[in-house]
This record gives structure tokens, sequence and C-alpha cells, in this order.
């Protein structure tokens, strides 16, 4: 076994349980910095994959930014434990394992049958040298072909800070 592959599943373990404090823990803030910890594991992973840059992209785009807007969201809605407390039951949980279950099963499904996005494109390791690195070739998709995802996902996120914003203010009146 490499030592790749050691770093691998120990990356993945650490993620795995910050990723089961995420969904179990009681306070939002303490579950936001363990989310932080769990992009830091997931980019730990994508650099032994090397691919330097979405590693860099994880770290800066979720770690940092999108982690700062969560905390802020958390903070400007003033959530405290008692208002987050719904009641768990073993019911809930086991719901939640088997829906986890189902959802990577689909993944695995998917992974296993699918085609990959370079070999649907056309795009071979020679191809993407040619036009300019990995880097080059999602941005150029990105901007070109998905671009209406893109911009969906920028007003999706536009719109839950203007609600969160809403929501905040009315609770202040």
């Amino acid at each position: 076994m490499a030592a790749t592959d050691v770093f691998f599943y120990i990356f993945s373990a650490i993620g795995l349980l910050f990723a089961l404090k995420v969904v179990m823990g009681k306070n939002p803030i303490s579950s936001a910095f363990s989310l932080v910890l769990v992009f830091f594991c997931m980019a730990a992973n994508f650099v032994l994959l090397e691919a330097h840059f979405i590693a860099a992209m994880q770290i800066l785009v979720y770690a940092g930014a999108l982690m700062v807007l969560f905390v802020f969201v958390i903070m400007l809605l003033n959530a405290d434990v008692k208002s987050l407390d719904v009641g768990k039951k073993p019911l809930h949980y086991a719901l939640g394992g088997a829906v986890c279950l189902a959802l990577m099963a689909l993944v695995v499904y998917a992974l296993v049958n699918g085609t990959s996005f370079s070999e649907k494109a056309g795009l071979s390791a020679e191809k993407i040298d040619s036009i300019g690195g990995n880097a080059q070739v999602v941005s150029l998709m990105m901007f070109s072909d998905y671009i209406l995802p893109f911009e969906l996902a920028s007003i999706l996120l536009l719109v839950g800070i203007v609600g969160s914003v809403a929501l905040a203010k009315r609770r202040t009146e």
C-alpha cells in the first residue's frame, strides 16, 4: 500500500468524523467550524490526487468565503441552542441514515455505470494539455456551456442571503 493511500484513508476518516459532528452537533457555530475541517480534509484529498487548483479553490471558496457567510448568517439570526432543538428521535437518525445510504448507492451506481465528463466532451489528456491544462478547460466549460447553471447557483446564494436578512429584520421589529 502506497503512502498516498494511507493518507487518503486518514484524511477521509477524519473528514467523516467531522461530517458526523456537523450533522449531530447541537451548537450551530461548532457545526460550522466542523464543516470547515471537512472542507480541509477534502482539500487534502484533492492534493493527494494532484489536483492542486481544486484544492486551493476548495480552501478559498468553501472553507474561507462560504463558511464566513454561514457563520455571519448564524450570528445574524441569533440562533441559540434552545431554538434549534427539535427533539431528535432515534427514528430520525435511522431515516437519515437510510437516506444517506441510498444516496451513496446512487452515487456509486452513477460512477460505475456512467461516463466521465472528459469522455462525454471528447477530451483526452493530450487535448487538455494542448488547451492549457485543467484550470483552463474548467473555466472555458464553466463560462461557455455551463454558464446558466453557474449563474443560477449565484442567484440561489443571493436569494438565501436576502432571505436571511429579511428574517433577521422581521425578528427584531
